[in-house]
């Protein structure tokens, strides 16, 4: 069958030196390295071990976040700009910049 396929440069001319070597055809030497590439990828992907998050517990909220995503987003804004409402609920992060 025939199809286009687009080869970087680089590797166009390795393959064609290589094919050169071994006295085969680009099409031959292309079909088997296709081949043994596909032949060796489900054995390496197999060995290859699965990363894996691992939950880290990161304490309670200091804003009742359910009471301000019920509110809506305007509470939520309310209660992290203004830094009175935060010391009040007990929320003093480090100063933004622009506060006292």
């Amino acid at each position: 069958m025939r199809t286009t396929v687009r080869l970087d440069d680089e590797l166009l001319e390795r393959l064609k030196a290589q094919a050169r070597r071994e006295n085969l055809s680009l099409t031959r030497l292309l079909n088997r390295t296709l081949r043994a590439g596909m032949q060796a990828g489900p054995a390496r992907a197999a060995r290859r071990q699965r990363y894996r998050e691992r939950p880290a517990s990161m304490g309670s909220p200091r804003v009742a976040l359910d009471k301000a995503l019920a509110a809506g987003r305007p509470a939520l804004v309310e209660v992290l700009g203004n830094p009175e409402i935060r010391a009040k609920r007990g929320w003093v992060p480090p100063a933004i910049s622009g506060e006292s």
